[in-house]
């Protein structure tokens, strides 16, 4: 009789095809996209369904092109941007392979979370594939560094992330964050922080024809003083849980969950990036493994991340 794998080491997919419809963050362009099923070790693909031929193009650290303002892959001239916010949702729920139709150039900023992708991707349901995820073990303490940004990965038992934050502005100075990830967490404590920005910048992006899409309903903007949000705040800290969320989102395109203890300073989209490539240059630091049946493990001082299905996770 074959055994089976334990479902938190199992690689998923989606059971049905889902989607939905927004606005570009910054294009300002209506798109829909849709989410589909794919078989195991796909990955997370996106395709252009508005340009001929619908190119494809892979979720990948070796595929990232543009870091300024969000997340963008391409390949042969074909591109996705914003990518980090659904990537995140993908990762906290442990979804390793979709494809991603979509018929413009950005994916919709929705309420600028990852809260709605994780609603339209639980409501698809999410379906275990027969096939065994990879984790990526930090082996060795590795470290990239930008000025005062950096990032710090260390070997842990488990996928840990603490993030600081120091802005010049009074409600932003300061913040840190600490999460040991698992689907449960990700879901209730990270999942619905807004992206947010200050008015000054705000007005600049929209004179330089950008930020077309933003707006009080998918982004929490701040002038001098205070949040102009009616609502204010989903958290009290909600600016740096954001920023783990676009880090999570960020760390996804690698293709397999890492185990290991990440320490961010004021880091963004490019360090993030820079960061991912390095690492993956340096193969002494890490480990790609996998975990065999029955929580029997090939590495017995590590723990797989807990990657509930949805039915277990309270949003």
């Amino acid at each position: 009789m074959r055994k089976e794998l334990n479902v938190d080491y199992k690689q998923r997919t989606l059971k049905k095809e889902v989607g939905c419809t927004g606005v570009g963050l910054h294009s300002g362009e209506r798109v829909k996209i849709k989410v589909r099923p794919a078989p195991p070790d796909s990955g997370i693909c996106f395709v252009r369904t508005d340009l001929a031929g619908s190119p494809m193009i892979k979720a990948s650290f070796e595929n990232v092109i543009d870091t300024t303002l969000a997340t963008t892959i391409g390949h042969n001239g074909c591109r996705v941007a914003t990518i980090e916010h659904l990537m995140a949702a993908f990762f906290g729920l442990g979804i390793d392979n979709a494809i991603v139709e979509i018929d413009g150039p950005e994916v919709p900023i929705m309420d600028g979370s990852a809260a709605p992708f994780v609603f339209l991707l639980r409501s698809a349901g999410i379906e275990p594939q027969n096939k065994a995820k990879k984790f990526l073990v930090i082996k060795r303490p590795f470290q990239v560094k930008d000025g005062d940004r950096s990032v710090r990965i260390t070997p842990s038992k488990e996928l840990r992330i603490t993030y600081t934050i120091d802005f010049n502005h009074p409600l932003l100075r300061n913040q840190t964050f600490e999460t040991t990830f698992s689907s449960k967490e990700f879901t209730k404590e990270i999942s619905r922080a807004r992206t947010f920005g200050f008015l000054k910048d705000v007005q600049a992006l929209k004179r330089a024809g950008l930020a077309k899409g933003g707006s009080l309903d998918n982004a929490i903007v701040v002038d001098d003083f205070k949040i102009l949000n009616e609502d204010g705040l989903r958290y009290k800290d909600e600016f740096v849980r954001h920023k783990i969320l676009d880090f999570i989102g960020d760390l996804s395109i690698l293709g397999a969950p890492v185990i290991g203890h990440f320490e961010v300073e004021r880091s963004g989209h490019f360090l993030n990036q820079e960061m991912l490539r390095k690492l993956m240059k340096s193969k002494d630091h890490w480990e790609v493994v996998s975990f065999d049946i029955k929580r029997h493990k090939v590495r017995p001082e590590v723990n797989a991340p807990s990657f509930a299905l949805p039915e277990t996770v309270a949003v």
